[in-house]
């Protein structure tokens, strides 16, 4: 079993712009008839994540936040960035190298963004430049405060 984080950005950002940001090594997958493109990189030895990256329309995203609210969010067109970590190898590497890789996607792009955990709970959004962490206690540290500011 494994935990996936997601990172959804909302616009129509070209797919190459974000897999460079995300895993310069990640390479596209032969598109499928009726399957959006698809950017991927095994980096579980490297970084302790495997990630995917595709992008959509019409998105529909909805997660539980601190209180137990329901979240909810649609955008227009979307890209999901999607890192998925062995259970047993979370905070070792999986979790700190995922949590820069967010930062400097962030640090890099402008849009608004949302970061899930297993599509159930909300850790961070960020709106019109603004962004707040969720789950604060169980999830983020003091180094990682420098990223997301």
């Amino acid at each position: 079993m494994a935990i996936e984080y997601q990172l959804t950005l909302a616009g129509d950002i070209p797919l190459e712009q974000i897999a460079s940001l995300a895993a310069p090594q990640a390479t596209e997958a032969p598109p499928l008839p009726g399957y959006p493109r698809l950017f991927s990189a095994a980096l579980e030895d490297e970084c302790g994540y495997a990630i995917s990256i595709t992008a959509g329309n019409h998105g529909y995203y909805e997660a539980k936040d601190d209180d137990g609210s329901s979240w909810e969010w649609e955008p227009e067109a979307y890209i999901d960035i999607i890192f998925r970590l062995p259970k047993d190898d979370l905070t070792r590497k999986g979790v700190p190298n995922m949590v820069a890789t967010v930062g400097r996607i962030l640090a890099a792009r402008p849009e608004d963004a949302a970061l899930t955990l297993n599509g159930d709970w909300l850790l961070l959004t960020r709106i019109q430049g603004r962004i707040h962490k969720y789950n604060k206690a169980e999830w983020y540290n003091e180094s990682y405060n420098e990223l997301f500011k």
